[in-house]
């Protein structure tokens, strides 16, 4: 085994973020369905789910945003909620409630995204394995060339997150810690 592949071993079993990127108060979900809401456009958080989980997202929102005002912020939450575990669900993983923002997340997960938003792979790239860079490159290049699709055509958008939850996944599971990478 060689010493890259060793520490790369060694890192996933030491570095153990708290949580899972999609299921904190400032993670893409979360993010989304606050969009949904404040927009009234419910199609910013149906992307993040599969179409068959789109009518129980469909009900939570229509809860929230008819709810009483005394009832609203519980509502809220309550379609927060329901979106980030049909999510998770449709990911194959389990959901055990939305953890707070500034959650910590695995060093290759924040990068992965800060590479997204700066359209360059530069914050990523130093925890890249030579040997996974053409991969997690090719991964990158995808989600970025989907990353821009219209609201309103929720299948491109539901091509965009999957191709963010492939690369996201990839590079996180294929990075090597940064206190590792010299």
């Amino acid at each position: 085994m060689r010493i890259t592949e060793m520490v790369k071993v060694l890192a996933q079993l030491v570095v153990r973020p708290a949580s899972a990127h999609c299921d904190t108060q400032d993670g893409p979900v979360v993010v989304a369905g606050r969009r949904a809401l404040t927009t009234g456009n419910l199609n910013h958080a149906l992307a993040w789910v599969h179409q068959d989980a789109e009518g129980e997202v469909r009900a939570a929102y229509v809860a929230a945003a008819t709810a009483l005002e005394t009832e609203r912020t519980a509502a809220e939450l309550r379609f927060l909620e329901t979106l980030v575990r049909l999510h998770r669900a449709g990911e194959g993983a389990g959901f055990t409630g939305i953890k707070p923002a500034g959650t910590p997340q695995a060093p290759a997960v924040t990068a992965a995204d800060e590479a997204l938003a700066e359209g360059t792979l530069a914050p990523l790239e130093p925890m890249l394995p030579d040997d996974q860079r053409a991969e997690v490159a090719r991964r990158f290049a995808t989600t970025l060339a989907l990353r821009d699709y219209d609201v309103d055509d929720v299948a491109a958008g539901r091509d965009f997150v999957g191709a963010y939850v492939d690369y996201v996944h990839y590079a996180k599971h294929h990075a090597i810690a940064p206190a590792a990478v010299r």
